[in-house]
């Protein structure tokens, strides 16, 4: 009896061991997860507005928090040089608004310019930081100054003397120079965002379809019979979807560009249930697998149940409501989730891994380390790059000399606060840290007026937050790898091993 009384007071106590573990080594996390809660409840308006306008704010500004993930596995620390490649994308919007493609066409081209642009100054970037290793953040950060000045020079002076610009439209009186502001209404202004979502369907289709028949095309110039049914399969399968998108009722409603929160909780519910129903029958009928543990599923099903159940709540249900997501851009927000996690799996990505833990590992392991930081860095620039472009179609106006200015320390402290590191960031950190780090942006100067009549100081405080959170990052990365005495030894950093002293008094 008192063995067990013994266990069980051992386990207790190793659980909250454990759980006091989590909540200080998410202690940033907690902290603005109580700051947001005091927030909504001091802001005085309703909840439906703050949902809203961070729903909003989410789909602007998710996708170039996600670009900075890849520097980070590969070791290159927070990428404050991604700003360059947000001046690639405003240099390549300022293109297409002059020459006046407009639409799908504008946007495409856009890409077109942006995308050479930012990987040559990935490329540059890259080899500036493989000739500063272990100061790259701070090298990104004077960086981005540097690149500032020659950016201005460039839409101050060399617009309308060196690349003669006639366009009242965009430049200043006198023909030297961009306006401080250029409005995108009429030209990229809302072209990701009013993408339908029958539009996406038969995109995903057609490049669905044109994939698998490249694969029976090869199976049957290899004349391997065995996996040409499966790929016929998928055709047909392809095919009956394009055909459902026919029906009046599913065409009617695939035909709008935006998804109502509630629509996306109750596709998301019902599909997760189908699946793991799925899985259960599989599994267990079909494939008779002895090994395959129920649980799981079932949980997955009533959490999915209870999720939906919680909308019937009247308070829940108007705040859903009121949500209306842009579907394409919460698309592309979901692929390059799926592209950070499927490039971490390939050798690529197992190659940046490596060399974020160790360079001397790598070396030793045959790993060409600067050109696989070269890569991580010119994939980053890219992705920020498109991200700018999301950003800038989504708020509809162009600040010329301003737009790309914070787009770095915002990400980066939105990154921070979704609870990575200078060593360690995974796309759950980038959609919780924009979530939190934008919730308060909401709420802060709406807080500070209702309680004290001004909201500036609002803004004020989530200036401080920003640079606040970047600084403690930064301290305490220094701090843990600052050399240290410990037990007769001298710790040279966490990742160096200890080295007792010869002779040592014991």
């Amino acid at each position: 009896m008192k063995n067990n009384e013994t266990n069980l007071i051992r386990y207790c106590g190793d659980q909250l061991s454990h759980f006091a573990k989590s909540v200080y080594g998410n202690k940033v996390v907690f902290m603005f997860v109580v700051l947001c809660i005091f927030g909504l409840c001091t802001t005085g308006k309703p909840l439906e507005y703050t949902v809203t306008e961070v729903f909003t704010r989410f789909g602007r500004n998710t996708f170039i928090v996600l670009s900075l993930i890849i520097p980070v596995i590969a070791g290159l620390g927070l990428n404050f040089g991604i700003v360059v490649g947000a001046m690639a994308a405003q240099i390549a919007i300022f293109c297409t608004v002059y020459w006046g493609f407009t639409g799908i066409g504008g946007l495409l081209l856009t890409v077109a310019i942006a995308t050479p642009i930012s990987l040559l100054l990935g490329f540059l970037v890259g080899r500036l930081y493989n000739k500063t290793k272990g100061t790259e953040m701070i090298t990104g950060l004077i960086l981005g100054y540097f690149a500032d000045g020659l950016y201005q020079f460039l839409f101050l002076f060399l617009i309308g003397v060196v690349f003669p610009v006639e366009n009242p439209r965009l430049i200043i009186d006198g023909g030297v120079g961009v306006k401080n502001t250029i409005d995108l209404a009429g030209n990229l202004k809302y072209t990701i965002d009013t993408i339908s979502m029958l539009s996406i369907v038969e995109l995903a289709c057609l490049i669905v379809a044109l994939v698998l028949v490249v694969r029976l095309v090869v199976h049957f110039v290899k004349k391997d019979d065995s996996s040409v049914p499966k790929a016929v399969g998928g055709i047909i399968g392809v095919a009956a979807v394009y055909a459902i998108t026919y029906i009046p009722a599913i065409e009617r409603f695939l035909s709008t560009d935006r998804l109502r929160l509630l629509d996306a909780i109750t596709i998301y519910v019902f599909g997760a249930i189908i699946l793991q129903l799925f899985r259960i029958i599989y599994e267990k009928l079909i494939k008779k697998n002895g090994e395959f543990v129920i649980t799981r599923p079932l949980a997955v099903i009533i959490a999915a149940v209870i999720i939906y159940a919680l909308t019937f709540i009247p308070a829940i249900e108007k705040v859903i409501l009121s949500v209306n997501i842009p579907v394409m851009t919460y698309v592309l927000i979901a692929l390059l989730c799926v592209f950070n996690t499927t490039l971490l799996n390939t050798k690529l990505g197992q190659n940046m891994r490596t060399v974020g833990q160790s360079r001397t590992v790598a070396n030793a392991a045959g790993i060409n380390v600067n050109k696989t930081r070269i890569i991580a860095m010119m994939l980053s620039t890219m992705l920020a790059a498109w991200g700018q472009i999301i950003y800038l179609q989504n708020i509809g106006t162009f600040s010329t000399y301003g737009a790309h200015s914070m787009c770095g320390q915002y990400a980066i402290a939105a990154l921070l606060v979704g609870g990575a590191s200078v060593k360690d960031a995974k796309n759950s950190h980038a959609i919780l840290g924009v979530i939190l780090f934008h919730t308060l942006f909401v709420v802060s100067p709406l807080s500070a007026s209702h309680l004290f009549g001004n909201s500036m100081i609002g803004e004020y405080f989530r200036v401080f937050v920003c640079y606040g959170v970047i600084a403690v990052a930064l301290a305490m990365h220094a701090w843990k790898t600052l050399p240290r005495k410990k037990d007769g030894g001298e710790v040279l950093s966490d990742n160096t091993p200890e080295i007792p002293v010869s002779g040592a008094e014991n």
